[in-house]
């Protein structure tokens, strides 16, 4: 029975272990993609995007007052 007692205490402590590390590293890594600007943008109204178009020069003053004339 002695080497019961030292699979079940050590064998699945260590299963444990080894369980949490994996976890703690998929929970940073998470954090770490979840962190980026990416996932800002994605929360934007599509009124903001325009705007940061407009003020990146990326769309004229007549494009911008057209498109948000869409929208609104």
């Amino acid at each position: 029975m002695h080497w019961m007692n030292g699979f079940f205490g050590g064998g699945l402590m260590m299963i444990f272990w080894w369980g949490l590390f994996i976890l703690g590293i998929a929970a940073l890594v998470k954090w770490i993609s979840g962190s980026g600007a990416s996932n800002k943008n994605s929360e934007d109204s599509p009124l903001e995007i325009l705007k940061r178009r407009y003020a990146r020069g990326e769309i004229s003053k007549e494009e911008f007052k057209s498109l948000k004339q869409d929208l609104i």
